[in-house]
């Protein structure tokens, strides 16, 4: 048995589906973002939390997780649903394939980006987590996905340092999304908000954060871009990680 990758499990259990009002705090926060009859995916699903919580809401869901274990898991947990479509990928700027950074102990930290482990894996908040070479995936793109599957209403990307790649294989503007952002390598996230501003063009994008698993928005009518690079910018070394939430202005 491989205990490391066991532990690993069960810790992403224990996290995300040992809490029981987890699922209606979710389904709560996620209701301004996806709509009954609408679409979303969730690039890095990881155990399904919010593919859970998109389906309660009454939206077809395109999962996408990359590690096989998790992947395996999410079609068992969705098998028989023909709302939900799970395919065992990553997302980038470009199709083809690459090689998963894993961390068996702690897996929702895997990731594609050998920047975010030399950067993310010097900080004080991931003290203890080690990365070691994966399998390697498939990669495909946004606009890929978007072809076989229609525009989604909303799309969750969680990819640990490699949203920028992600958005960079998106050729057009999304009505809603969130991207991780993590302190130690802030510039990801930054890289994101001009990539999204330059696909909206003029009237752009209001944004907002939500920090750990809080699933609360700390300013829930949005700042412009601007304001947005500002407040990541100032943000200190050990600050907490977070998703930053984007939508357009109609």
């Amino acid at each position: 048995m491989n205990w490391p990758a066991t532990l690993g499990l069960l810790r992403s259990l224990l996290i995300y589906r040992a809490i029981p009002w987890r699922g209606a705090q979710l389904r709560r926060f996620y209701r301004r973002f996806v709509p009954a009859g609408g679409l979303a995916f969730d690039v890095g699903a990881h155990l399904g939390n919010r593919v859970a919580a998109f389906r309660s809401l009454g939206a077809r869901v395109v999962a996408l997780e990359p590690q096989p274990d998790f992947a395996r898991r999410l079609r068992l947990r969705f098998a028989g649903d023909g709302s939900v479509a799970v395919l065992e990928q990553a997302l980038g700027r470009a199709a083809g394939q690459a090689r998963l950074m894993a961390s068996p102990r702690t897996p929702t930290v895997a990731t594609l980006s050998p920047h975010f482990v030399a950067r993310a894996g010097a900080a004080p908040s991931f003290r203890g987590v080690r990365w070691t070479p994966g399998p390697r995936v498939e990669v495909g793109t946004l606009d890929a996905l978007i072809a076989r599957y229609g525009l989604p209403d909303f799309v969750k990307i969680d990819v640990e340092g490699f949203e920028l790649e992600v958005l960079l294989g998106l050729s057009q503007p999304l009505p809603a999304l969130s991207f991780e952002f993590v302190p130690a390598v802030r510039e990801v996230a930054l890289g994101c908000i001009d990539r999204l501003e330059a696909l909206a063009g003029e009237g752009g994008y209001r944004y907002a954060v939500s920090l750990g698993e809080r699933q609360r928005l700390l300013r829930p009518d949005g700042d412009g871009a601007e304001a947005m690079r500002d407040w990541l910018r100032r943000l200190p070394a050990n600050a907490r990680s977070g998703d930053v939430y984007a939508w357009r202005v109609r």
